[in-house]
C-alpha cells in the first residue's frame, strides 16, 4: 500500500520541499521548465536530467511507449520539490532524476508506486530502492581532480582524508550548492556519524578551500593551475577529454578506494508516480531506459557507468569500479540534515 502526501502533514512537507529546491544543481543538472501538463494517452516526465544531455534519448520514447510523450525539465531538486508541493495532483507519470536522494525524499513520502519484479531484476540490488520504489539507469563516481604538477601524490591516495593537509590551504576546489557535493557530504554522515562528519568539513572549511559555481568550474581551476584538487564526479573529465584530446588536458582523475565516501557511487533513477494514468507506458518507458540500445547511449555520450549488466563505453575508456560503497543510496534522502550541517560549518 502507498501513502500519498495527504498522509504527510503540511509542515513535514514544506521542509522537505525546501530543503530539496535549496539543493543546487551541476550545470548539465538544470534547465528550465519545459513541456506542459499531460492526462490519459500522455506520458508526462518530469525530468531533472539535462536536456542537453538526454533529450536525444527520450525523443526517442514515443515510438518506444506507443504513445505521445511530454518532458518538463528542471533541476531535480526542484522538481522533487514541485512533486510534493502538488501530490496527489500531479500530472507527472515518470520522475527521472539526477540523483538517489531526490528519489529517496519521494519514495519516502509515499509517491512512487513499486516497480515490476522483472523490471527491477534488470540492476543489481545496490542500484535499486529496496521496496522497489526506483530504479537506477546509470551512475557516477566521485573522484579527486587534480593537478600532476603541484600535486601528483594524490595518485596515491586512498581516502578523502588524505586532502587534509595544510599543504593544500587555500588550494583545493569544490562546488557548495552542487547536489552531487551535497550526496557526498551525506555519505560522510552515514558513514561517519554526525560528530565524525562535521570534524572532517570543519577540517576541510580551515584549509580555506575555493568555492565554485559547478563541477565544471571545479575542473576548469584545476585544468587552468588554479587549484591542486578539485572535487567532482568522474564524467567531466571524460568528457573533456573526448572534446579536446587527453594531451589537451592538464587535469587528471583519481579513483579513492571504492570503500571511502569520497568515492560514492550515485546514480541517476527513474520513478513512477502512485496514481498515474498512465502507469503501463511509464513502466514501458522505465523499461526503455535499461534496454541496451539507452544503456550504451549513457555508456557513450554521457560517459556515464551503465548499470546493466555487458553493457560498455565504446568512446570512453572509463576505469571499472570497485566494489559498491559502505553507504546504502537509500539513505541518500537526508538533505535537509546535510543542508544544516554545511550551514552550521560555513560551506554554504
Amino acid at each position: 500500500m502507498t501513502l500519498g502526501t495527504r498522509g504527510l502533514t503540511a509542515a513535514a512537507v514544506t521542509t522537505l520541499a525546501l530543503a530539496l529546491s535549496a539543493c543546487g544543481g551541476d550545470a548539465t543538472d538544470d534547465s528550465d521548465a519545459t513541456g506542459g501538463a499531460g492526462a490519459g494517452s500522455t506520458l508526462t516526465i518530469y525530468s531533472g536530467r539535462n536536456e542537453e544531455l538526454v533529450g536525444p534519448l527520450l525523443d526517442q520514447l514515443e515510438d518506444a511507449v506507443g504513445t505521445t510523450v511530454e518532458v518538463r525539465y528542471a533541476g531535480s531538486s526542484e522538481l522533487a520539490a514541485q512533486l510534493l508541493e502538488e501530490g496527489e495532483g500531479t500530472d507527472a507519470d515518470l520522475f527521472f532524476s539526477q540523483d538517489a536522494g531526490a528519489l529517496g525524499a519521494l519514495a519516502k513520502a509515499g509517491m512512487l508506486e513499486p516497480l515490476p519484479e522483472e523490471t527491477l531484476g534488470h540492476v543489481p540490488e545496490a542500484y535499486r530502492d529496496d521496496e522497489g520504489r526506483w530504479v537506477a539507469t546509470s551512475a557516477r563516481a566521485r573522484v579527486l581532480a587534480y593537478d600532476p604538477e603541484t600535486a601528483p601524490e594524490v595518485e596515491g591516495f586512498t581516502g578523502i582524508d588524505q586532502v587534509l593537509d595544510e599543504a593544500y590551504r587555500g588550494k583545493l576546489a569544490y562546488a557548495p550548492t552542487n547536489a552531487s557535493f551535497h550526496a557526498f557530504v551525506t555519505a560522510l554522515r552515514m558513514d561517519r556519524g554526525e560528530d565524525g562528519a562535521r570534524q572532517w568539513l570543519e577540517d576541510f572549511a580551515a584549509l580555506e578551500p575555493q568555492a565554485y559555481d559547478n563541477n565544471i568550474a571545479v575542473l576548469d581551476a584545476v585544468d587552468g593551475g588554479q587549484a591542486s584538487i578539485g572535487l567532482i564526479n568522474h564524467y567531466y573529465w571524460y568528457e573533456r577529454v573526448a572534446e579536446q584530446g587527453e594531451d589537451a588536458v592538464s587535469a587528471r582523475i583519481h579513483f579513492l578506494d571504492s570503500d571511502d565516501p569520497g568515492a560514492l557511487v550515485n546514480v541517476a533513477g527513474v520513478g513512477v508516480l502512485a496514481g498515474s494514468d498512465a502507469e503501463d507506458a511509464a513502466v514501458d518507458a522505465v523499461e526503455f531506459l535499461l534496454s541496451d540500445e539507452a544503456q550504451q547511449y549513457f555508456a557513450d555520450t554521457t560517459a556515464e557507468y551503465p548499470v546493466v549488466e555487458g553493457i560498455t563505453s565504446e568512446k570512453h575508456d572509463l576505469e571499472p569500479l570497485g566494489e559498491s560503497s559502505s553507504v546504502d543510496l537509500n539513505d541518500l534522502d537526508s538533505l535537509d540534515a546535510t543542508l544544516a550541517l554545511l550551514d552550521e560549518v560555513g560551506l554554504t
